[in-house]
């Protein structure tokens, strides 16, 4: 992207917890869950920071994460270097981001947008409820959208989102509290997340098809 440097945070320092084991270092063909995702974070960026668990053995490019995602994310936005631009977060567990994806969202943040992301259609209904179980509002799901990563930033708004060290399940809320202008752009059906045993099962199915 001319006039732009493009770093990206892939954030692969969970414990997973709900798959049973870091689920990030699992094997996926020939390589781990994690490496798809920095090969193809590195063919789009001038450079990418890896944040993996606190305990992990760290190499070039890799930094400890946090206790919460948001502070993994802030433990790779230090090593970012300061002239960066633009800079894109990515879940590692999320192997089938393409390239194709990674420069749709850097451009709309070239383009004048304070962020973006890339979301799908929710086709389910959703049910809204309380802690009974007790149904209280039925969304209109044309309005709705399931997000996904990379999600990509100006470099100066991400920075000043993460300055008080909020919390939040992803990046995009914290830029939105600050009032700032994130834009969708259209995700993909195989960049799905891998949370329990049966994703990654889908997964090397996957990958048989796209190696």
């Amino acid at each position: 992207m001319p006039n732009e440097i493009v770093w990206t945070i892939v954030v692969a320092a969970g414990s997973g917890a709900r798959f049973g084991s870091p689920k990030q270092f699992a094997m996926l063909g020939d390589r781990r869950v994690l490496d798809w995702s920095v090969a193809t974070a590195s063919a789009v960026s001038a450079g990418v920071i890896v944040v993996l668990p606190p305990d992990a053995t760290l190499g070039e490019g890799q930094v400890a994460g946090g206790e919460t995602r948001s502070e993994s994310v802030r433990c790779g936005l230090n090593a970012v270097p300061p002239e960066a631009t633009i800079i894109c977060v990515h879940d590692a567990a999320r192997p089938f981001a393409t390239e194709h994806l990674f420069r749709e969202t850097i451009s709309q943040v070239h383009n004048g947008a304070d962020g973006a992301v890339p979301a799908i259609g929710v086709t389910d209904t959703i049910k809204q409820v309380d802690a009974q179980n007790v149904v209280v509002n039925t969304p209109d799901r044309s309005s709705l959208v399931a997000v996904q990563t990379p999600q990509v930033f100006r470099a100066a708004v991400l920075r000043e989102a993460h300055a008080s060290c909020p919390e939040g399940t992803d990046d995009a809320t914290l830029v939105e509290l600050l009032g700032k202008r994130v834009v969708v752009v259209a995700g993909e059906a195989l960049n799905r997340k891998l949370t329990a045993p049966e994703d990654l099962e889908w997964a090397r199915a996957t990958a048989r098809t796209e190696v």
